[in-house]
């Protein structure tokens, strides 16, 4: 009789070390989740100019990573939570998963209550995707906020993000969590080209020049494809030097 129950449970306990030893595996092609706003998003009305730097960044990784953008125009931390969309990517985490996480633009526009998130709130969020991504034993990685394309009367650069590039460092730092400096990168590069050269990143659309655009834009926040391949080359060369477990996946 006891020859019987051995022979029972050996299969029972097999079958659970071989799934808990599933469970711990990491995935063997992982998934770059992109999270953040409509200058990380990707644009699906490819007749028209404006690109977001998370459409470009695949140009520089290799097939075996995964990337799948969920940035969304207009969002902010808040919005985006609240609207469900953190939940789904993070029902869909692996273990060996990156969450790369830029926002900062929507967050600070106090007048638009439904995107707004007060300093306090701003640095929260941050921290539930922090806390929440690597509960499922994926690597979270935190951009501060591009720049937009602003210049004063004599050709210097204009701050407009206020505190919320700092703030992303500070929970950088609080979480010891690997920070793409967008912020700074982006704005030495606006001031090497200068007021003029600069508008080739963004929207700067002459009249008649586009059949989609008649009328001409000019958009200093959102970027041409010139503008997502630079941003999305700030970022490259800040993951090289700062998130080695991503950037063995670079070409």
């Amino acid at each position: 009789m006891k020859s019987i129950v051995i022979q029972i449970k050996t299969p029972a306990i097999f079958l659970f070390f071989l799934f808990f030893l599933m469970g711990c595996q990491q995935n063997e092609q992982p998934t770059l989740y992109l999270i953040g706003d409509s200058t990380m998003a990707y644009k699906e009305k490819l007749y028209l100019p404006e690109r977001g730097w998370g459409q470009a960044l695949p140009t520089y990784f290799n097939e075996e990573l995964l990337i799948e953008n969920h940035a969304k125009n207009g969002r902010s931390t808040r919005s985006f939570i609240y609207q469900g969309r953190w939940d789904s990517i993070y029902n869909q985490l692996q273990p060996g998963d990156f969450v790369l996480i830029q926002f900062g633009h929507n967050d600070g526009s106090i007048q638009k209550t439904e995107r707004y998130a007060t300093p306090e709130e701003y640095q929260y969020n941050l921290k539930k995707f922090i806390n929440e991504t690597r509960a499922k034993k994926a690597i979270p990685v935190l951009c501060t906020p591009i720049v937009r394309r602003k210049f004063d009367e004599e050709g210097k650069y204009m701050e407009s993000h206020g505190e919320y590039p700092n703030l992303v460092r500070q929970v950088a730092k609080q979480a010891n969590v690997p920070v793409l400096e967008m912020h700074l990168k982006s704005r030495y590069l606006l001031e090497k080209l200068g007021s003029e050269e600069s508008k080739a990143l963004y929207l700067h659309i002459p009249q008649q020049t586009i059949d989609s655009l008649p009328d001409g834009l000019t958009d200093n926040t959102h970027f041409s494809e010139l503008g997502a391949h630079s941003m999305a080359k700030i970022a490259v060369d800040e993951i090289r030097e700062k998130v080695p477990q991503l950037a063995k996946f670079l070409k």
